[in-house]
């Protein structure tokens, strides 16, 4: 095998990926479909019957998945009974994909709405625990003017 060939971030990765656990990978996969219109790229099974790995892609991103394992440690969000983590989706149609993910499924955290910082924007909560930030850019906004309207309390 020729090495020099070899790309170390492949085509179709980020810099920077999410890798979700979530209790019931299967399940997830198939809501992340109908939430976000995710793609599957792939799944592998290990010995249990588990999901020790699956890709989805969701717009230009890759999302990266596996079922819960707790001899090693892995727990997904509902688990943990909560999860310090949002993942942001920037979408063309937040009021459209906030919607298509509610109706799969999800539970509103904050409903959408415009934000000081230029993005109409609100988070869900998924099934399996984890929180999704959704927004569109509708309006540039200068970085004082952000600044400005967080010291007024606009967070």
């Amino acid at each position: 095998m020729n090495t020099q060939s070899i790309k170390p971030v492949s085509d179709f990765m980020h810099t920077v990926t999410p890798h979700l656990i979530c209790a019931g990978v299967t399940d997830a996969i198939e809501f992340y479909k109908k939430a976000f219109n995710a793609i599957e790229v792939m799944r592998l099974l290990g010995p249990q019957g588990k999901l020790i790995h699956a890709s989805i892609q969701i717009g230009d991103s890759i999302v990266m998945l596996a079922d819960e394992f707790p001899d090693w440690g892995s727990f997904g969000p509902k688990s943990l009974k909560g999860t310090p983590v949002t993942i942001h989706l920037q979408v063309d149609d937040v009021d459209a994909v906030f919607k298509q993910a509610v109706s799969a499924g999800a539970e509103i955290k904050m409903p959408v709405n415009d934000m000081f910082w230029g993005d109409r924007y609100g988070i869900i909560e998924d099934p399996f625990g984890h929180y999704w930030s959704i927004a569109t850019h509708v309006r540039d906004v200068s970085l004082e003017e952000m600044q400005e309207a967080a010291l007024k309390g606009c967070v």
